[in-house]
């Protein structure tokens, strides 16, 4: 089984969207994450970390809302926001955070 830390710490960039189950806007943001993986599924991983479940992580990474989106690339944090938005601008973004 692969670890949070050894996930983060791969050489393909990993996008970790901290959210929680009763969170609204998470839900909102659930199709678009979706969506933003099934086009960019060769150049970034996205993996999904319930702030409920995982406490530790989240408070290692001080997750005050959700939900919060980090970007990962050898176990750094290129770019993070809190907030839900769509597939289209979390693409303009990662885009200009990862040279393709």
């Amino acid at each position: 089984m692969e670890t949070f830390s050894k996930i983060i710490n791969d050489e393909k960039p990993v996008l970790v969207d901290f959210s929680a189950e009763w969170c609204g806007p998470c839900k909102m943001m659930a199709p678009e994450l979706k969506r933003f993986a099934g086009l960019h599924k060769d150049q970034v991983r996205v993996l999904k970390v319930d702030v409920d479940k995982n406490r530790e992580t989240a408070t290692h990474f001080n997750i005050q809302g959700v939900p919060t989106l980090i970007l990962f690339k050898q176990g750094k944090i290129l770019w993070r926001q809190s907030g839900a938005m769509d597939a289209q601008q979390l693409s303009a973004i990662i885009k200009s955070k990862i040279p393709v």
